[in-house]
């Protein structure tokens, strides 16, 4: 089975392109939701991230994401003990979804793709482009925040070029051009 990463900068259109595919009935991985779901599930995880970073950054058992945020987004080194907590247990949680498939090839859809060294194990990477300005754009609207804050994520991200240069395929997403026509092209070459 073909493993398939399928990355972006922040805003986009991972998901959107995600879930073209899942009407394909292509499995999608969203390693970024699992990666949500372990922080509040894994209590492994979770005595981890309240030993590194506090204990208030859970409330009630649950994430204070906007905190944790706070104390990651601006800090290259608190984000990169957060990443080096989650990303192993996202891989576990990965490779025992990817048990369970059967299709002839699977997505693993993920902002830090490359950032996280996950596409070391990956036989091929989608990248989906957008402007930075759409981007900024469409996650103001998304996640009611401002555009600071939004581009400080995005610095966090290595930049586009970067991404493209390690990518087997790209899939435009800027509002002018089909998504779709693009989505169904790579799945047929996918398949092959």
């Amino acid at each position: 089975m073909k493993q398939v990463g399928i990355t972006g900068g922040i805003g986009s259109g991972k998901s959107t392109v995600c879930k073209i595919f899942e009407t394909l009935n292509v499995p999608v991985f969203y390693a970024d939701n699992e990666a949500k779901i372990l922080m509040n599930s894994n209590e492994i995880l979770k005595t981890e991230i309240a030993n590194t970073f506090g204990k208030d950054v859970y409330k009630n058992n649950e994430l204070d994401r906007k905190k944790l945020a706070q104390l990651v987004f601006n800090n290259p080194e608190a984000l990169s003990k957060l990443n080096a907590l989650v990303h192993p247990k996202v891989g576990v949680a990965y490779q025992s979804w990817l048990q369970k498939q059967n299709h002839p090839f699977v997505l693993k859809e993920a902002a830090i793709l490359f950032e996280s060294g996950s596409n070391k194990n990956l036989d091929e990477v989608i990248y989906v482009s957008a402007p930075e300005s759409l981007r900024i754009k469409r996650v103001c609207l998304r996640d009611g925040v401002e555009v600071d804050q939004v581009q400080s994520r995005i610095k966090n991200q290595w930049p586009e070029e970067k991404k493209l240069k390690l990518s087997d395929h790209v899939v435009i997403n800027d509002d002018i051009k089909m998504v779709i026509p693009q989505v169904l092209k790579l799945n047929q070459r996918l398949l092959q």
